[in-house]
């Protein structure tokens, strides 16, 4: 399909379900109701065509006429329209995929599976080579509870009720009283949206947090992992032959929920074992649900089949232990059927696990449960015995189908369902260290240690084998809640028998003494250090998170000083000999702007791939990416090209937070297609693992470096030199008002409010900016720094354009910000500007916000080539195009709200504005596809 004619059929399917809309809002809401939106509606597009002040004048009077009733009536109509026209808008990109695998293309879209190994056959890899890359893959996503998801979950499952509607819609075979009775559905979940109120009203805690994340496994993941393996198995088979290569486990998800503790006082030890126990209910009932599918389609007879050795050994071993607790008082039942007489006893054991870890939950008294499994191991052998078993008497096709379905699900899953990563901040585990040596060696004088004594000591006592424990009575609470997490994850390991956790994340780690105190505490838990026999051991992985600007730069002498260490490699060894590198997005272009932190990264990681090589060390990235552009979002198959070359080893970490995780995975037709391009993008990333690709040519790194430098220049002269800066954020964007909206559990500071950059986490500056329709944290600095790099000499323009054309790493950045720049408007902005009382300053603050967005689109277009900002991907070019004149009015209503609200907040009365103020946030995220 032309890319017109998916624009008109979007635009026609949006079209069908806002005209439904409109039926609801008359029955529902009142034609009033329905004359206020269309009002705005048809006033906001012909503003949007021809922009002129006296109709914004009269649009935004005839928004202030209206009571706060109808306000909120009016928000919840703009923000209901903007579900449903996202849903419309996945479900189209759908069933276009599905259209375009129905041509039989060698391609088929960008980041398909069978493109990617076509592309990988075309450089020449033999399908040894393939094989060597995919055995080293791995990816490995991990969910956040950063708050940034706006949506609830009931609503969620509104919306997913909605999508399947729409599939079914275009069935070219309904007839017309089917199609009748599916209008009639979808009309009745539209009114379903507009009865359930879309803004939370409790605050969720951490648990609510970690149910949400279970959500979408059960919702679209179980499904998604199984038919990605299927689509990469068949693709490899097409392109080199039936079993020439084999696909084993490439993926596995990670979680933060319920273990992130950094600035979130709410995660607690017991937190992180409830986690735990909840991810192994949610992975245990689908286990269960699917060893019982089993059992009903497994129906062969003895008559026909004789099992294999192992299979009836299997059996009989079952039989001896289980046969009167699962069958009862009907001991033959089934024993006809091997199959499934096997996979009943299978289930039952898997109930056992079942309810031991419900018994957990509840706080009950653990009795035995001796048939329970002993951990996903033995689980997996029962799997595999089945399978080898129907694959001996000829029953590979069967093998092939469902139960091929569970063993990637339980290889993808295990017991544990995610890799739980614990996050703490450095300076508590230095705290705690200090406390501890205090009782063990009162004048040692830890605190005032440099770096080189700290590691020598530190070094020391994880070697020594007869510490004692610490002793509680002279520890702050803090410490001993910092100790008590190692001590979970010891407890927890026993209690699973699965390998739960994933890394033990330290954030704002800023020297080598920061990583070997974590290692000192695990020493004191039993985690690592040595044994009776004085042989190493470390069950515990630690990965430094390099954050700020400033630690990026300084990435090289902190691992190559914690590298040489002879105890940490020694541990590291034993551990399996990876280290695990986390690269901090966010809080690096917060701190230094786009330009200084996307090079930065750039450079951090072929520094860490070198000095990792350097000691004969394997590496793993994990790039703490968000959702939007200013906080290292972006396409995620394009993101992994556009890494250095030869950095990408065969694996990759990255963290999935708030929308992002709802925009991939609410859907399963969606999450089999943003896991597939994900693990071609690693997949076409690791080709140097058997073909090295070298560097890009020192004409780009050298340019870029002088670009990054003006742009930091350029965009701390705004964030740190200019006066008044952080008031302009503060009173001209809604963040203030965004700690109070109920989307996570998180405090939306690190310490008390203080109108600083630093206090200020990433997620709510990005969320204010973006709501205010800067979107600023993306492109600032880039207009400048481009249009200094090009006057610099004659070449300037040429290389720009060359660096555009021939470099993932530019051209992904380029088109990222055109993305922001395009959902950025000054014209907005600048009603928002006007809220600060200090008129001047906010004024004069704003002309340099403007100035830079006008230089930087002028300058992307330039270097681009493009007449309009977008215009290559006129798909979502049409998109933004759509949503603006919907999204104006929301703004404009935000602005009213916000002169409302405040000054009754200032002076601690009750306001009848804050409940409409917080369904415009909700809003707006839901128009623009992002929040923070």
């Amino acid at each position: 399909m032309s890319n017109e004619m998916q624009t008109a059929t979007l635009q026609e399917q949006v079209r069908m379900v806002g005209d439904l809309l409109g039926e609801v809002l008359c029955e529902l809401g009142g034609e009033a109701l329905y004359n206020d939106v269309e009002h705005l509606r048809k006033g906001y597009i012909k503003l949007s065509a021809n922009n002129n002040d006296v109709d914004r004048a009269e649009l935004m009077r005839y928004i202030e006429s209206l009571d706060i009733d109808r306000v909120e009536e009016v928000i919840r109509s703009f923000n209901i329209f903007y579900m449903l026209s996202n849903i419309v808008e996945e479900n189209l990109l759908h069933r276009n995929r599905r259209k375009i695998f129905r041509t039989n293309s060698d391609t088929l879209w960008k980041g398909s599976f069978l493109g990617s190994v076509n592309d990988m056959k075309n450089q020449g890899l033999s399908a040894d080579e393939l094989q060597k890359v995919i055995n080293e893959m791995q990816y490995l996503p991990v969910f956040t509870a950063h708050p940034t998801e706006a949506r609830r979950r009931t609503v969620m499952v509104i919306q997913r009720s909605i999508f399947l509607t729409l599939n079914q819609l275009h069935n070219d075979h309904l007839i017309e009283e089917e199609r009748t009775d599916l209008m009639r559905h979808l009309k009745a979940k539209i009114q379903l949206l507009w009865r359930t109120n879309d803004v939370r009203v409790d605050k969720p805690t951490v648990e609510d947090e970690i149910r949400f994340g279970l959500f979408y496994f059960n919702n679209s993941i179980f499904e998604a992992i199984p038919q990605m393996y299927r689509y990469f198995e068949r693709s490899v088979n097409k392109v080199y032959g039936e079993g020439e290569i084999t696909i084993p486990r490439v993926i596995k998800f990670g979680s933060w929920i319920g273990g992130d503790r950094d600035g979130n006082p709410f995660v607690t030890a017991d937190v992180t074992r409830n986690a735990i126990r909840l991810h192994m209910q949610c992975v245990l009932n689908e286990y269960i649900s699917r060893t019982r599918s089993l059992r009903n389609i497994l129906s062969h007879d003895l008559a026909f089949v004789a099992p294999s050795d192992d299979f009836n050994a299997s059996i009989k071993s079952d039989e001896d232990d289980l046969l009167v607790d699962v069958f009862k008082e009907k001991p033959l039942q089934l024993r006809h059927e091997p199959y499934r007489r096997k996979l009943q006893m299978m289930a039952y054991r898997l109930k056992q696990n079942l309810l031991q870890v419900n018994a957990r939950l509840n706080g009950e008294a653990i009795t035995s449960f001796p048939h329970a499994y002993n951990g996903i191991d033995a689980y997996m052998k029962d799997l595999y015995i089945i399978r080898d078993s129907l694959y001996s008497h000829g029953d590979q096709a069967t093998a092939d189908s469902e139960l091929k379905d569970l063993i990637r699900i339980a290889e993808t899953c295990g017991f544990s369902l995610f890799d739980l990563d614990i996050r703490q901040e450095s300076t508590e585990h230095t705290q705690a260290v200090t406390e501890v040596l205090e009782q063990f060696r009162p004048n040692l004088g830890y605190a005032d240690m440099d770096e080189d004594q700290r590691i020598a000591v530190l070094s020391e006592l994880i070697e020594n084998t007869a510490l004692p424990r610490a002793n509680p009575a002279s520890l702050t609470d803090q410490t001993i809640e910092v100790l008590k997490v190692f001590d979970t994850m010891i407890e927890m390991r026993k209690e699973t028998g699965d390998s739960i956790f994933g890394t033990y994340v330290i954030s704002m780690t800023h020297s080598a003494s920061h990583i070997m105190e974590v290692m000192f505490l695990a020493r004191l838990a039993g985690l690592a250090g040595k044994d009776s026999d004085g042989k190493y051991f470390a069950d515990i992985q630690i990965s430094p998170l390099f954050e700020t600007i400033e630690d990026l730069q300084h990435i090289a002498i902190v691992l190559d000083k914690l590298l040489a260490n002879p105890t940490y490699k020694a541990l590291l060894d034993v551990s399996g000999n990876m280290q695990e590198v986390m690269l901090g997005y966010s809080d690096s272009c917060k701190d230094g702007g786009i330009l200084a932190s996307q090079w930065s990264l750039y450079n951090a990681q072929k520094q860490v791939i070198a000095l990792t090589e350097k000691y004969d060390v394997n590496c793993r990235l994990f790039h703490g990416r968000g959702g939007t552009v200013g906080r290292g979002g972006g396409p995620t198959h394009e993101a992994i090209l556009s890494q250095p070359p030869d950095t990408v080893k065969g694996q990759i970490k990255f963290t999935e937070q708030g929308e992002v995780i709802s925009n991939k995975y609410s859907n399963v037709e969606t999450a089999v297609y943003e896991l597939g391009v994900g693990m071609t993008g690693l997949m076409k990333s690791s080709i140097g693992l058997v073909k090295k690709q070298g560097p890009y040519g020192e004409q780009y790194l050298s340019a870029m470096a002088k670009i990054a430098e003006a742009g930091e220049a350029s965009y701390r002269v705004l964030t740190d030199d200019t006066e008044g800066f952080q008031d302009y954020f503060y009173e001209n964007t809604p963040v203030q008002e965004v700690g109070l909206l109920n989307i996570g559990s998180r405090p939306s500071h690190r310490k008390a409010v203080v109108r600083s950059k630093s206090s200020i986490r990433a997620i709510p500056w990005v969320f204010g900016w973006s709501q205010a329709r800067h979107t600023l944290p993306a492109w600032y600095g880039i207009g400048s720094a481009l249009a200094s790099f090009r006057s610099e000499s004659t070449e300037g323009e040429a290389a720009l354009k060359d660096m555009h054309k021939n470099w993932p790493f530019f051209r992904a950045l380029v088109s990222n910000v055109q993305m922001s720049l395009s959902k950025a408007r000054m014209d907005t902005a600048k009603e928002y500007s006007q809220l600060w009382k200090d008129k001047e300053q906010s004024e004069m603050i704003y002309q340099m916000i403007k100035t830079e967005y006008e230089l930087t689109v002028k300058e992307i277009l330039a270097l681009s080539e493009q007449s309009s900002l977008l215009e290559a991907d006129t798909q979502l070019s049409a998109s933004l195009t759509r949503r603006e004149p919907y999204l104006d009015p929301l703004n404009h209503i935000q602005v009213m709200l916000l002169k409302r609200h405040r000054p009754l907040q200032d002076n601690d009365e009750e306001s009848p504005w804050l409940d409409g103020l917080l369904l415009t946030i909700n809003a707006l995220a839901a128009g623009m596809r992002n929040t923070g």
